[in-house]
């Protein structure tokens, strides 16, 4: 791709996100918003993936104990047990790794599902009912991606921890209710909120890129794969990018 469609499709990314900002901040609008499209996306984005989430979150704090005991003898009495579950998974991995799922699962799901729709008219023929395909059928999964990357994101670091004290309990006698008071004394409000906002952007990063490669399709059916794995690529790295600018940023305010 030359720098001039480079620079074109920045452009036109740009203003794709600048048409559906507005929507997004009122789907109730005239225009109103799927309950449908919004209900499979959750569905399908956040409740189909809870087992997967849950197996990842339960295996990274397993092993971040066991890799920190090997490492540490007293690992699992001091308090660098609890600033490690904090720091690394709560303010992290959590929002990073679910991201990572969301675009393996959901990402390419939309921009394969649009595509198809493009390339099949069903876009041209919402359009001729006066129904908007860009409230209707993005914006309704933006806010699915969304709520389902926030709460799949919390539900990471429920299990995460719960898995590193199961497997602290291996090394040390460690009750539950004493390693809770210990991880609230050490997780602060600038932990949550970074887990929280990076959960928000890395969702809204994730849906819009991937609404955008599925409608950037224009005829051809082999154009599908090809958005696909552009919404992949440029997923990934607009999630990488947009966690080192938070965690940046939130490391300057501290």
């Amino acid at each position: 791709m030359t720098r001039s469609k480079q620079r074109k499709s920045f452009a036109d990314f740009f203003c794709f996100i600048l048409d559906i900002l507005p929507r997004l901040l009122r789907p109730f609008g005239k225009d109103r918003i799927s309950w449908t499209v919004l209900t499979r996306q959750i569905l399908y984005t956040g409740f189909e993936a809870l087992p997967l989430i849950g197996f990842i979150a339960l295996a990274m704090g397993g092993l971040i104990i066991l890799q920190g005991n090997i490492l540490l003898s007293t690992f699992g009495q001091g308090i660098w047990l609890y600033h490690i579950l904090v720091t690394l998974v709560i303010s992290e991995l959590s929002g990073l790794i679910t991201a990572l799922v969301v675009i393996a699962r959901s990402g390419t799901a939309i921009s394969t599902e649009l595509g198809n729709m493009k390339v099949n008219q069903e876009i041209a023929l919402l359009e001729s009912f006066g129904i908007s395909p860009t409230t209707y059928l993005v914006v309704s999964r933006i806010w699915g991606v969304v709520i389902s990357t926030v709460v799949l994101s919390f539900y990471f670091n429920i299990i995460a921890v719960l898995g590193g004290w199961l497997f602290a309990t291996i090394f040390y006698p460690l009750g539950f209710r004493s390693f809770i008071s210990n991880l609230v004394g050490v997780l602060g409000y600038q932990h949550v909120a970074m887990a929280f906002l990076k959960s928000l952007v890395f969702g809204f990063l994730i849906s819009v890129i991937a609404c955008f490669q599925g409608l950037s399709v224009k005829s051809a059916s082999t154009e599908v794969p090809q958005r696909t794995i552009k919404a992949v690529v440029s997923g990934i790295a607009w999630v990488i990018v947009a966690d080192i600018i938070i965690t940046w940023l939130f490391w300057m305010l501290a």
